[in-house]
């Protein structure tokens, strides 16, 4: 009766300890899960923001023509 006991107590100490592991594990995972995504979500939105404003400044656009003329305006003026 007392191994029997004794058997019990440590299946259900056993089943604590691999429960406790696994959470912990998993919230691990979880984090550095959601680190990633974030960095990914940063990382795009960079991209993104660059193509935006390299096709804005695209050669023969209207900004492009604006920051030209600006540009020659600038340089009469100050001969």
């Amino acid at each position: 009766m007392g191994k029997a006991i004794a058997y019990l107590v440590a299946t259900i100490a056993g089943v604590i300890v691999v429960g406790w592991v696994a959470i912990q594990l998993l919230h691990v995972l979880v984090g550095a899960l959601a680190y990633l995504i974030v960095g990914a979500i940063v990382v795009g939105g960079g991209v993104y923001l660059y193509g935006r404003a390299k096709r804005s400044l695209a050669p023969g656009t209207r900004n492009q023509r604006r920051i030209e003329a600006a540009a020659k305006t600038y340089r009469m003026r100050n001969r």
